[in-house]
Formats: structure tokens, C-alpha cells, sequence
């Protein structure tokens, strides 16, 4: 198997947080509130989020959370690349 690349890996990891923030957005513009408690009920099987779905999210406010999902993202997938990289280093030592 050959080496991850760190940024590659990262920019995949961090691109697929910020659509799916951008999907979860969409969600909510689309089915209002009772539609997006319903789907979060649904996919947290038996916690009810229907204390916590807040619809009145100022676009500033979403960007930035675009923003700090696509970093958060970035990062963890950097971080498992640089681990990944690094046990491969590890076992070629072993190996060899």
C-alpha cells in the first residue's frame, strides 16, 4: 500500500463535512421544523432533539459553521493520514 497524502486526505475529509453541514442547512429550509425533528429523531434513534433544533440561525452564523466543520474536517483527516503514514513508517523498520 502506498503512503496517504496528508492535504489530499484532509481537503476530502474537510469537503465532506461542509457539504454535508450545507445538506443538514437544506434540510431544514425545506421541511421546517417538525420535518427536521422527525429526520434527527429518526437518525439518532430515540433521543429527541426537539429541545435542541433551534430554525432561527442567522447566516453568519452558518457560514461559520461551514467553515469550522470543513477545518475540524481538515484536520481529522489529516491526522489520520499522519498516523496511517506514520505506522507504515513503523512497519517497513521491522520488516526490514
Amino acid at each position: 500500500m502506498e503512503k496517504l497524502s496528508i492535504k489530499r486526505l484532509g481537503l476530502a475529509v474537510g469537503f465532506s463535512g461542509a457539504i454535508l453541514y450545507v445538506g443538514c442547512i437544506l434540510l431544514m429550509i425545506t421541511v421546517g421544523r417538525e420535518g427536521t425533528i422527525w429526520f434527527f429523531n429518526s437518525l439518532f434513534h430515540g433521543l429527541d432533539t426537539a429541545q435542541i433544533i433551534r430554525m432561527d440561525v442567522p447566516i453568519w452564523q452558518a457560514l461559520l459553521g461551514i467553515i469550522q466543520t470543513f477545518i475540524l474536517g481538515w484536520l481529522s483527516g489529516a491526522l489520520v493520514a499522519s498516523i496511517y503514514n506514520f505506522g507504515k513508517k513503523q512497519r517497513k523498520i521491522k520488516h526490514e
